[in-house]
């Protein structure tokens, strides 16, 4: 009995967050404190200029250190830039919340974020045989498309049953190390986002095994800023969550363009992501 009482009163953080755990982008709050997590991602993606859907898997490890730090490394594998599944890199993620207004059913947090990403791809696919059209893409990012860093600034609004995010942030793209960046291809980009969260099922809470079940509409924009590539975009995508145990997440999301200017490779992306949760990894005191 106080082993259930001690996990519930772990995990009730967790279930207040659960239409926070967006899936195309991070909150500002963090996951808890001495806790790990395990994630896959598979993204599907139909290339225009060649074609055929591609894929990417992205392993990833994600590392609670403390309630106001977190920290995620992952691995990018996939055959968007040639014919296999080849692997193309890996990337590292922190983010540091350093604002927290909390209420019994409301908080509002603010973050900070920073990325850095190597990656071993060329900047333009190998010619392969039945290709529609040229190859020409003024998207870059930095899982997959090339390294570099970013950072920014992420805030989150909780209330009761609704969740609202938005995220600004700056990014800088480097050579890959297979490969030079093309002078025609951008080096400086600012993304940002507009996310919203809600938490359909359970209605009222009664066991940490209970099933959740999230909704959630993202949308998702880019701005190039160099004079030779200057362009932007925005995306939508929708999403649909489940939470089982209060610690294992599996989210399906579909990305498409609603409006932008800027030549890419892929307009449309399906996601599928596994993610497992272990809570309270160490007795040691912080």
């Amino acid at each position: 009995m106080k082993r259930a009482l001690f996990f519930i009163i772990l995990l009730i953080p967790a279930w207040l967050r659960a239409q926070e755990l967006y899936v195309s982008t991070e909150p500002a709050s963090n996951m808890p404190a001495n806790s790990l997590g395990l994630r896959v991602t598979n993204r599907f993606f139909k290339m225009e200029a060649e074609g055929v859907t591609g894929m990417r898997i992205e392993p990833e490890l994600m590392w609670g250190i403390s309630k106001k730090l977190m920290v995620h490394v992952a691995g990018l594998a996939s055959n968007q830039m040639q014919p296999s599944i080849e692997w193309e890199g890996a990337s590292i993620y922190a983010k540091y919340r350093f604002l927290s207004k909390d209420d019994v059913h409301s908080h509002f947090r603010m973050a900070a974020y920073a990325k850095g990403a190597i990656i071993n791809n060329p900047f333009a696919p190998v010619m392969r045989e039945h290709m529609r059209k040229p190859y020409n893409n003024q998207e870059l990012d930095l899982e997959g498309g090339a390294s570099g860093v970013a950072g920014g600034i992420i805030a989150t609004q909780l209330l009761h049953k609704l969740a609202l995010s938005a995220t600004v942030g700056y990014n800088r793209f480097m050579n890959n190390t297979k490969d030079k960046r093309p002078d025609d291809m951008p080096a400086n980009a600012v993304n940002y986002s507009l996310s919203a969260g809600y938490l359909l099922l359970p209605r009222s809470y009664r066991s940490y095994e209970q099933t959740n079940l999230n909704l959630y509409i993202e949308f998702l924009g880019k701005a190039n800023t160099d004079a030779l590539s200057r362009s932007q975009y925005l995306d939508i995508a929708p999403a649909i969550q489940f939470i089982f145990n209060s610690t294992t997440r599996l989210d399906f999301s579909y990305r498409t363009q609603l409006f932008g200017d800027m030549s890419r490779n892929v307009f449309n992306t399906f996601t599928l992501r596994f993610e497992h949760n272990i809570f309270n990894i160490s007795t040691k005191r912080k």
